[in-house]
């Protein structure tokens, strides 16, 4: 029994797909130790399991991945398959996992029938019981039951073996970007179905926001009366009933009712909401609102246990989703474990349920002589449409699920379209989409990838285009390593254009393994463990950290998609409440002044409740006006819970609104020739310049610095490739002269590459004040210098330094086209916590917009300019040879580097190019700092 391997079905003697239920049918949970025995193919995988002999085996637990559980190793790839495209046919090294386990089938299930269940095995699987073959079944994030009355005996014991093949023809269809892990990785029940109990339940309740009312309709396999006690209702299945002042569920306001399904068979208990999904003129509508999707992507994932989660897992995702203003999920791209959906239900996410499919690796509609995409290719076809069956049959009762997917990234074909045809048969009440039906054939939902603001703006403006359905980002915002940036010019677009109803980062976490490696623990990353095809870290893409904790690009996302927006308005503060159906009456708002940072009032302030979609304005406290006479102040305006939730506690923020209210000095633009004007003072007279720099007022080795450990947003696109072809990554400094001119000590300095014709000409002016210096540089650059800059300021080394203190933007990094969530105060840090520990090492930390800075004894204050501030415990040469976080060592020197401009950091390692706005182009600068120490 080994042919079904390579079998394009997708299973034997597998009973019909069916409604995940909470019922009363006796279970007993097979998690646990299984005993385990590992062979390296399917050829050596002894044929014993019609009597096998464990006495030797290893033991695993199940659920889990064996490559997790010392067998074997993982393996990273994006796109392409790690083994060769010629299916069915799978590689001769195939390992083959054989579990065993012997339970006792309670004695009081006799009458019943009796069912295995697997809600997950990975890749493909065949079920002995008592020594037969009962069948096999593949999809591996779909569950699989088999009829196993026959071949047991209530109060008997009962042996169930199970053999799981790393490779199938399923394999093609799995080409998801993820890890591939194998094994027996959810839950495993022996389920006792009493006779004349239901086993498959269609919950249908509908609400209309005319007239408030709600529509049920249960179907059953078994008769049986539906009771909904709070509503008093209590009808037969089949039957369609309308009920009067019902509460509808939506993400915001999850209403669900306690339902219970009577049959002579017994109970299955039901959570019912009334919701109705519909588009409109081109809108996608939930209960007759717009719905603008602020959604992630999210893959199954833990550091530690791969795609095998606990309920305690999918509850912290649940809860950090809707903390940071989340309303949606994309499962990409299966089906996630039922419980998680159920969470969904309860705590309010539109869920797009994707189908457990994609076949990236074989291109997008290949021609011959290429091999076909398996959603062209007829064998498939069967299988395909299986899989979609039965991901609406488990998921079908999920009110959070308001739109099915039939896959990602399979080009086009017509098994689509059967897919498609399946879904509409089974549940025409939600739509479908599929993103790379590119001209909207027969989707129901227009989706793109990776389309820029201006794109989206585009279709948004032109209703002709794609049959005028909704339009959604399915995934953008790629969040690989330092990003993503530029989400507020896609806030923009989705807010001015109805059509555009927003989108799904790619995506929630960050895939990085727990390991170790040359005895130091990491988070694993393509190629970490040996593979000869993989891709990198581009498994590591996610607003989170492997552990869960946020990137600075989730507290960016948070920002952008907050509900309310709260701005200056003249005088006063326009709030405007961008919910879909709350209002702000759960909400209290608070103020607080700051001057140079520091607290000097605060306070409730009275907003009236603003309902969805409308915008008050607010009269500010007497007092605040006051501080528009004064230096530096900043009215911050806090939006917060006012009592606890099911998911925060009360006083939880929800959003918040900085108004500057002094009026900022003009700051004097930098002459074309790059002069600045000269200071008054006297000059140093302890300098020196030479091969490692200049050496002034306690400051060693001060050069100019024009390059950056590239970002993952550097790296893939090319643009660090070419940065390097100019030479930024290896200037070198060269004193051109020195020596006091007009009241300064003045160095003049050239940085350039070598071997090119370009450099950057320096003028240093360092005058000395009170237990200081003040510095004013201009840099011109000469010949055929390069269009834009990683970055363009000083750096600098220190005596190590423990403690920096900051007036300007946090309290995280923030570049030029990720500050949203930067907040002008006073802040204060180790040099250890102003670090972000991306998995793969890259350019972090850096604070935009910085007015001073203390380094321990050192201040540092901007007197024109403002700088951007980044503080570390290694050289920029340090972090770019890192391939992960422990490989950064701090040593007794601190670094410092005072950027005049930065280049943004977008999201081009999966996106569009970076704007010009956002890149720092090669002119003329100018900054001027004063150094004292105390």
């Amino acid at each position: 029994m080994t042919d079904y391997v390579e079998d394009f079905a997708s299973g034997l003697n597998v009973l019909a797909p069916r409604a995940w239920l909470d019922d009363d049918s006796g279970r007993l949970p097979l998690s646990g130790d299984w005993s385990f025995r590992l062979s390296p193919t399917v050829a050596d995988a002894p044929d014993d399991l019609k009597d096998p002999d464990t006495s030797g085996w290893d033991t695993i637990a199940v659920p889990g991945h064996w490559q997790l559980s010392g067998y074997g190793a993982p393996a990273y790839t994006n796109v392409v398959y790690p083994f060769p495209l010629e299916p069915p046919y799978v590689p001769t090294d195939n390992p083959t996992g054989d579990y065993v386990r012997t339970v006792t089938v309670p004695a009081d299930w006799d009458g019943a029938r009796i069912v295995l269940r697997f809600e997950g095995v990975d890749s493909r699987f065949a079920v002995y019981v008592n020594g037969s073959a009962v069948g096999w079944s593949s999809g591996s994030r779909l569950p699989s039951e088999f009829d196993i009355t026959e071949l047991v005996a209530p109060g008997k014991d009962v042996q169930i073996a199970v053999r799981v093949h790393q490779w199938s023809v399923g394999s093609y269809v799995e080409d998801q970007d993820m890890w591939w892990l194998s094994g027996i990785f959810r839950e495993v029940n022996l389920l006792a179905l009493r006779p004349d109990a239901p086993t498959d339940v269609f919950v249908k309740a509908a609400w209309d926001h005319i007239d408030g009312a709600g529509t049920l309709l249960v179907e059953s396999d078994v008769p049986g009366i539906v009771s909904v006690p709070e509503l008093q209702l209590e009808l037969p299945t089949g039957e369609h009933t309308r009920i009067e002042g019902v509460q509808p569920w939506s993400a915001e306001v999850p209403r669900l009712y306690d339902a219970v399904l009577r049959t002579a068979g017994g109970d299955v208990r039901l959570r019912i909401g009334f919701r109705t999904v519909a588009i409109v003129d081109g809108i996608f509508t939930v209960n007759g609102n717009r719905v603008l999707f602020n959604g992630v992507n999210r893959h199954e994932f833990h550091p530690d246990r791969g795609r095998t989660l606990t309920e305690q897992d999918m509850l912290d995702d649940v809860l950090i989703m809707k903390r940071a203003g989340i309303n949606a999920v994309r499962t990409s791209h299966y089906p996630p474990h039922p419980h998680f959906l159920s969470l969904c239900d309860e705590y309010g996410l539109y869920v797009i349920d994707e189908c457990d499919l994609e076949s990236h690796g074989f291109g997008y509609e290949p021609q011959p002589p290429k091999l076909p995409n398996p959603v062209m290719d007829p064998r498939f076809r069967d299988d395909l449409v299986d899989r979609m069956r039965r991901t609406v049959h488990r998921d079908k009762n999920h009110p959070s699920i308001v739109i099915w997917s039939l896959g990602n990234e399979c080009g086009m074909g017509s098994n689509l379209k059967d897919m498609y045809d399946a879904v509409k048969e089974l549940d025409p009440s939600r739509p479908v989409h599929y993103e790379r039906d590119t001209e909207a054939e027969f989707v129901d939902i227009y989706s793109r990838m990776y389309t820029s603001p201006e794109g989206c703006a585009e279709i948004g403006a032109d209703t002709s285009l794609y049959r005028n359905l909704p339009f959604i980002l399915c995934e953008y915002g790629h969040a690989m390593g330092n990003g993503p940036g530029g989400l507020l010019d896609y806030r923009e677009v989705f807010e001015k254009y109805p059509r555009c109803q927003g989108g799904f980062i790619w995506e929630f976490i960050d895939h990085g393994l727990r390991t170790t490696i040359d005895g130091r623990e990491v988070y694993a990353y393509g190629g970490d463990f040996g593979e000869t095809i993989h891709d990198g870290n581009f498994v590591c893409d996610g607003l989170l950290f492997p552990d869960r904790t946020p990137s600075p690009g989730m507290h960016e996302y948070i920002k952008v998609i907050e509900p309310l927006r709260i701005v200056a308005d003249g005088n006063r503060v326009a709030i405007t409440n961008r919910y879909e159906v709350l209002d702000t009456s759960h909400l209290q708002f608070t103020l607080k002044v700051e001057e140079e940072g520091e607290l000097v009032a605060g306070g409730g302030l009275p907003v009236p409740v603003i309902a969805p979609g409308e915008t008050v304005s607010v009269e500010l406290p007497p007092g605040v006006e006051k501080q528009r006479e004064r230096s530096e102040s900043w009215l911050t305006v806090t939006a917060e819970l006012k009592e606890a939730t099911s998911w925060a506690d009360a006083g939880h923020r929800i959003a918040w609104g900085q108004i500057r209210l002094d009026e900022p000095a003009l700051r004097p633009a930098p002459p074309e020739d790059g002069a600045s004007a000269q200071a008054v003072g006297v000059p140093v007279a302890d300098g020196v310049a030479g091969v490692g720099g200049i050496a002034v007022g306690g400051l060693r080795d001060v050069r100019l610095d024009v390059w950056r450990a590239p970002i993952d947003n550097d790296a893939i696109p090319g643009v660090a490739a070419a940065w390097r072809e100019q030479g930024l990554h290896r200037v070198q400094h060269r004193v051109v002269s020195q020596g006091e001119r007009d009241g300064a000590w003045e160095v003049v300095t050239r940085t350039a590459p070598p071997a090119l014709q370009w450099g950057l000409r320096s003028t240093w002016r360092w005058t000395a004040v009170d237990n200081g210096v003040v510095l004013e540089l201009s840099v011109v650059p000469e010949g055929l210098f390069p269009e834009v800059l990683p970055r363009l300021g000083i750096t600098f080394e220190l005596p190590k330094v423990e403690r920096v203190e900051w007036f300007g933007t946090g309290p995280d990094e923030a570049y030029v086209d990720t500050r949203a969530a930067a907040a002008v105060g006073k802040y204060s840090a180790t040099v250890a916590e102003l670090q972000t520990p991306y998995v793969r090492p890259q350019e972090n930390g850096h604070r935009i917009d910085t007015r001073w800075a203390q380094l321990d004894g050192l201040r540092i204050e901007a007197l024109n300019e403002l700088f951007g501030l980044t503080v570390r415990d290694w050289t920029t040469h340090d972090l770019e040879k890192a391939s992960h976080t422990p490989d950064l060592i701090p040593g007794d020197t601190t670094h410092v580097t005072l950027d005049i401009a930065q280049t943004g950091v977008g999201t081009a390692a999966c996106g569009p190019a970076l704007p010009d706005r956002d890149k720092l182009k090669t002119a003329p600068a100018t900054l001027t700092l004063r150094f004292t120490t105390a």
